[in-house]
């Protein structure tokens, strides 16, 4: 007769006395969980490696802790957790979309661009809240700086040709080598976008991107020719933007359609060791 093996009960260490301090704790969770999501934009589906961030509140400093195994859907999160007092969940899923961009100018020439998403949704009392967070890239010319190269061109310009008559070929060979006697600087910067969702919405990424782009005017390149880089300049030039500036663009394009918009802008400065930084909308978004 074979015997069946009994298997002694597992310990559970968790189910122990508590022996730290009987402190609340505001979250308490998992963070950088892998897995693969499936996201349908422009009427293409593509793959995208995402992690996901997983809390509940610890209300109760009497119990030990959670249970990390639970952590996977958000309602039940909360339930399952009654034990441990909680009435809050969060999941936040981060992930970056793959877009393809044509070149400004040369046909049939294209890139990939990846836009940094963040997904966030939270379960309270309050209610259900959802929000979407994209990153978008761009680049900005100081007006400051730009004034000031003008004035050096100048000053150099009427030292060369003076005020009397000026030859037309000669000035424009003279500006075809000195022109950039002084440059103003340039730094590249991020519009990061946060905007409510309903539990329904659909994402709209792509739409959203393209407003912020538009706004902005400026937006970051991928494979680029001479006449493409050009192009590019010729953009930059015509859009100088103060931190400030820019977060007022992008701000005023998303007013009419996402009242509860948050908008924070970074230039990662190239003539300074530090980053502008500008901030506006709702605050209803922060999380």
């Amino acid at each position: 007769m074979k015997r069946e093996s009994i298997s002694p009960p597992l310990p559970d260490v968790a189910a122990g006395p508590h022996l730290g301090s009987p402190l609340a704790l505001e979250w308490v969770g998992m963070q950088g969980i892998a897995l693969p999501l499936w996201l349908e934009e422009g009427g293409q589906a593509q793959q995208v490696h995402a992690c996901a961030d997983v809390h509940v509140d610890l209300p109760d400093p009497t119990v030990k802790g959670i249970h990390m195994s639970r952590l996977y859907l958000l309602r039940r999160m909360v339930d399952s957790h009654a034990d441990c007092g909680s009435t809050q969940a969060r999941l936040a899923l981060a992930f970056p979309v793959l877009r393809r961009q044509p070149a400004l100018l040369t046909a049939g020439l294209s890139g990939w661009k990846s836009y940094p998403v963040r997904l966030h949704a939270s379960c309270s009392p309050q209610g259900f809240a959802l929000s979407l967070t994209v990153e978008i890239g761009y680049s900005s010319t100081c007006p400051c700086s730009a004034a000031l190269a003008r004035q050096l061109l100048a000053d150099a310009f009427a030292a060369q040709f003076g005020a009397g008559g000026i030859d037309g070929t000669a000035a424009r060979t003279w500006l075809r080598e000195h022109a950039s006697l002084a440059t103003p600087h340039s730094q590249r910067g991020t519009a990061t976008v946060t905007v409510p969702l309903t539990e329904q919405a659909e994402l709209d990424l792509f739409p959203l991107i393209d407003l912020v782009e538009a706004a902005l005017a400026t937006p970051l390149q991928t494979a680029v020719k001479r006449a493409d880089e050009q192009a590019f300049a010729r953009l930059n030039g015509a859009n100088l933007m103060y931190v400030e500036d820019a977060a007022r663009r992008v701000q005023a394009a998303l007013a009419p359609r996402q009242e509860q918009a948050r908008v924070t802008v970074r230039h990662m400065e190239s003539l300074h060791p530090h980053d502008a930084v500008a901030q506006a909308g709702s605050t209803a978004c922060v999380f």
